[in-house]
Formats: structure tokens, C-alpha cells, sequence
């Protein structure tokens, strides 16, 4: 442990000071710190740092048993004392009981006075006693100078974000922030991320927009570019969300199964279908996106509406492989038709059907029937549609289809008569 005489020397705590500046209230002088109670403290610090602080302690209990012959300033060293050791022991209820007997001891140095306050507010919102922490602050801000006030914000904003009270906890994080900003520093990255999720509690989904936006200029992390996206994603700010993404994925921020899909999906909302199955496809082929049907059926959904016809009918040829069967290769077989690419549409609708489970079977014999008219096999193309009669959702298509085959059947065998 580092020396407590260090500690509160570095904390601007002096210790051989025969007369300190009082406060505005006090009329007497505050009394100095005497030698031999300076040389009993220092002799607890010096066993704390040997033996450890359960015999420091030992000490300074020892002194405390005199306690009632020393003047208020040497009181309050004493339990600065005891504060610091069990603090440094891990006993923050402990160690906030004696800073509080500090700040009650009086006449007390000014600045021992603040730094303990302030010490106090720090202990009560780290044990939870977020009320108490306030309240310490709300002592210190009596003392502290105008200039001062600004590193009490940050806390206060902390304790009111714990306690729940989240709009009252948005202005001072906010008065933290812009004082950085107007200074021309850099707001700290705690500061921004508890603004974040103050402005997330209150449903504010700009301003977690607006305090992702610094996080990811000023601490460029894999996370608030991706947060960022989802945040203009919820906004249906689409173009931003996708500029982001892209930068992330360009950093090589987008590598999770379910980054990599969403980005995907991003690009094919924002009709970059290709772009969409580009990525789908190099992650499929690389292993980082799982051989999922889901995945390979946005696969193939955008191959599709990316006019990609042949590679979508692969595409919905392997993901048949993983389940949906039938449904699959309907798909397939109905591009294949939109493609003149008859045969193949042909098998893949007879497949479909052999598999079972179509949602729409009707429209596996629509597709058979308009692949025997495409071949003028208007006999089958009849026979195929009569099928599809049989299906509510293509009884009034196939209707008309079956006239228009029968025409055609009728007129095809007129000319072979006119032949004979």
C-alpha cells in the first residue's frame, strides 16, 4: 500500500500547519497538528506498511484510546487515519464511518474538510448509498470555488443515474461534456458512454445517437460503430446506418455470424441486393456464417432480386438440402421458368412436388403447364393445369390456362388434319 502521509500529501492535505485558513462560517482558528500525535500516526503508517493494516490498525486503535486529549484537527487525523486503512482494506462501510467522523470534528483545515467530503461522495455512490453520496456532494459544493465545480458533475450525474433518476441525472453529465468540449479537450469516454445510457433510459434515441457519434470519433471501438448502426437503424436513418457499416466492416469491426448477416440485410433494405449476397456468399464460403437454411435462403433471395436467375437457382438447390424442401425448389422452379430454362424448371417443379409439404402445390402444376406450352406440348400442358384446378389459390389461373391450352391443342391438331 502506498503511505497514507503520501496519499493525503498528494490529496493536498498538509500536515504540519500551526494555523489553516477556516471556513467562512468559523470564527476560530483551527489548531495545529502537535508533534507526538504526528509521530504515533506515522508510526501506525509505518506498521501498516510492514505488517500489514490489521496491525496498523492495532495502532491506531491504541492511539484512539487518547483520543480525548487531542485538539479537533488531530481527532479528525486520526480517523483520516483509520478511513484510509480500512478502505484500503476493502471496507468501504467502515471507512465511510470514519471519513464521516472527519468532517464532523471542528475546527478542521478547509481542505481536508472538501477532500474528505468529496471522498465521502465517491464511497457512498460506490457502496450504493446514492442519497448519502449526494448529500456529500451537496457539503462539498458549499466549500468548493466556482472552477472546482465541474469534476463534482460527473459524480452527481453518476449517483442520479443509480438512484433511477435519470432525466435530473442529464443535465449534469451534459454540463461535464460541453465544459470539455468548449475547452477544446476531448470528453472522457466514461463520461459519453454513462451519457448514453442516460439518454437510453429516457427513450432519447437521438441523443444515444448523438453520444455514439463522439464515442466513435474520439474512441474508435469495434462496438460503437455497431451500436451506432443499430441506433440509425431504429432512427430509419437506413443511408447512415449503412455508411457506418460499411466503415466498421472496412476495419474489420463486422466479423460475429450475426454482424455479418445484419450487414447483409442492411444492404439488401437499402436495394444493394448484389452486395447483400456478396456478403452472404464469402461468409458462407470462409466458414464465419453457419450452413444455416436461413442463411442460405437470404442467400438466394438476394441473388434473385439481384437478377442473378442461374445463381439463385443453385442457391435455392443447396438450401433445399437443409430443409423447406419442396418450398425451395419451388422457388427454383419458378425462376427457372421466368428464365426460359424450361427443362430444368420442368424437373425442379416435379421434384418439388415429390418432396410434399408446398405451401402451394397448385403452382408446381401452373409451372409444369407453362413449360408444356413454352414446348407446345399442349396435351400435358392441359393435363398440368387441370391439376392445378384442384387448388383454391390457383383454381381461377388455372382456369384460363386451360382454355388457352385447349385452343391451342385444338388448333394444332387442325393443322395436322389440314396436313393429312
Amino acid at each position: 500500500m502506498n503511505t497514507i502521509l503520501k496519499t493525503m500529501a498528494m490529496a493536498g492535505v498538509a500536515l504540519f500547519i500551526s494555523a489553516q485558513p477556516v471556513l467562512a462560517q468559523q470564527t476560530e482558528r483551527v489548531p495545529a497538528l502537535r508533534e507526538k500525535v504526528y509521530s504515533q500516526l506515522a508510526r501506525a503508517q509505518t506498521v501498516a506498511d510492514e505488517q500489514g493494516n490489521a496491525q496498523g490498525i492495532e495502532v491506531l486503535n491504541e492511539v484512539a484510546s487518547r483520543a480525548d486529549s487531542m485538539n479537533s484537527y488531530e481527532r479528525a487525523m486520526l480517523w483520516n487515519f483509520f478511513g484510509f486503512m480500512y478502505y484500503d482494506n476493502g471496507d468501504t462501510a467502515k471507512a465511510i464511518d470514519y471519513f464521516g467522523k472527519v468532517v464532523a470534528e471542528q475546527p478542521i483545515p478547509e481542505s481536508l474538510q472538501k477532500s474528505t467530503l468529496f471522498s465521502l461522495a465517491q464511497l457512498a455512490l460506490s457502496d450504493g448509498q446514492y442519497d448519502k453520496s449526494l448529500n456529500y456532494l451537496g457539503q462539498w459544493r458549499q466549500l468548493a470555488d466556482a472552477d472546482e465545480l465541474p469534476k463534482a458533475w460527473v459524480l452527481e450525474a453518476q449517483a442520479m443515474y443509480q438512484n433511477g433518476r435519470y432525466q435530473d441525472a442529464l443535465e449534469p453529465i451534459q454540463k461535464a461534456i460541453a465544459k470539455a468540449e468548449d475547452e477544446g479537450d476531448v470528453a472522457k469516454e466514461n463520461w459519453l458512454i454513462l451519457a448514453r445510457a442516460i439518454h437510453y433510459e429516457l427513450g432519447q434515441t437521438d441523443g444515444v445517437a448523438k453520444m455514439l457519434e463522439k464515442l466513435v470519433v474520439n474512441y474508435s471501438k469495434p462496438e460503437y460503430w455497431l451500436q451506432l448502426a443499430g441506433v440509425y437503424g431504429q432512427l430509419e436513418k437506413n443511408a447512415k446506418q449503412l455508411a457506418v457499416l460499411e466503415a466498421a466492416y472496412q476495419q474489420g469491426f463486422v466479423e460475429k455470424p450475426s454482424e455479418l448477416r445484419n450487414l447483409a440485410q442492411v444492404y439488401y433494405l437499402n436495394e444493394l441486393p448484389y452486395k447483400a449476397a456478396e456478403i452472404m456468399e464469402q461468409g458462407l464460403s470462409n466458414g464465419k456464417l453457419d450452413n444455416t437454411l436461413s442463411n442460405r435462403k437470404f442467400y438466394a433471395q438476394s441473388l434473385m432480386q439481384a437478377k442473378e436467375f442461374d445463381a439463385a437457382i443453385e442457391a435455392y438447390q443447396q438450401a433445399a438440402e437443409l430443409g423447406d424442401r419442396g418450398d425451395m425448389l419451388a422457388q427454383a422452379a419458378q425462376l427457372a421458368l421466368n428464365i426460359d430454362r424450361n427443362d430444368v424448371a420442368l424437373e425442379l417443379a416435379q421434384q418439388a412436388l415429390a418432396a410434399g409439404e408446398l405451401k402451394n402445390p397448385g403452382n408446381m402444376y401452373l409451372v409444369q403447364g407453362m413449360v408444356h406450352v413454352n414446348q407446345k406440348q399442349y396435351q400435358k400442358a392441359v393435363a398440368a393445369f387441370q391439376s392445378a384446378q384442384d387448388y383454391e389459390a390457383t383454381e381461377a389461373a388455372a382456369s384460363q390456362w386451360v382454355r388457352y391450352a385447349k385452343s391451342q391443342l385444338e388448333f394444332q391438331q387442325q393443322l395436322a388434319n389440314n396436313d393429312i
